[in-house]
């Protein structure tokens, strides 16, 4: 029986951790055009935008866990605005690191999946992001973040378990484009608002009181990080 499991486990593992074939070049153009279509237009990024704030607040959280806080909880809310809340000291490395890391998250996380798409490893991305979004899940306080969680995360799951390998290559890529191209435009729409007198209370501005360096530098860091990141990762999704 142990060496069963032993072997049903270890095949699960090289099943996970192995090499698919890269799909179709018209494949990874046609997710790129997809990926535009619901983050170009205003009345479709309104909702997919909910995927984005799911990235940046499991930012915020992951990041928190990893510098020595303490996370309590996370709220995802229908206007695509979150909040992520972890007990610590309220200032130092690990507090400016657990505010920085929401706008940045969601093109770190699409250049990370890209970089796994350029080495085959379809599976594994699916199955790292579904055991993210299930962990991220324990954390939200709130009915419709649950909600927008379970949505989420069966969709991941339904298409890791039973799509093919052309519907789960095909699903990974428009993830990722949306992850990279996604990314690059929350903090240009923050920098507009707190231009018209809005969102005083942003991580820009939190970071600027916590480090003393002006809001516009940390918009340039947002800019910069996720800007790179689609230029990058973008490369790597287009190297067939």
């Amino acid at each position: 029986m142990d060496s069963t499991a032993t072997a049903s486990l270890a095949s699960l593992w090289d099943e996970v951790s192995g090499t698919q074939p890269d799909p179709d070049l018209w494949v990874v153009i046609a997710t790129l055009g997809a990926a535009l279509a619901v983050v170009i237009p205003h009345g479709l990024w309104r909702i997919s935008r909910n995927a984005i704030t799911i990235a940046h607040e499991g930012g915020h959280g992951l990041v928190a866990l990893l510098t020595g806080r303490t996370l309590t909880g996370i709220r995802l809310h229908s206007d695509t605005s979150g909040l992520t809340v972890s007990r610590g000291k309220p200032h130092g490395i690990g507090m400016i690191l657990t505010a920085a890391a929401g706008y940045t998250a969601p093109p770190l996380l699409g250049l990370g999946g890209a970089a796994l798409l350029g080495s085959g490893r379809i599976t594994l991305l699916l199955w790292l992001a579904t055991a993210l979004l299930l962990a991220m899940l324990v954390m939200i306080r709130n009915a419709y973040g649950a909600l927008t969680m379970l949505v989420t995360g069966g969709l991941f799951v339904l298409v890791s378990w039973l799509a093919g390998t052309q519907v789960q290559a095909a699903f990974a890529y428009a993830v990722v484009w949306f992850l990279l191209i996604g990314g690059v435009r929350p903090a240009f729409e923050l920098q507009a608002k707190r231009a018209r007198g809005g969102a005083g209370d942003s991580d820009a501005d939190q970071l600027s009181r916590l480090t003393h360096v002006p809001a516009g530098l940390w918009f340039f860091l947002f800019h910069a990080v996720s800007l790179c990141s689609l230029i990058g990762g973008g490369r790597w999704l287009l190297e067939m």
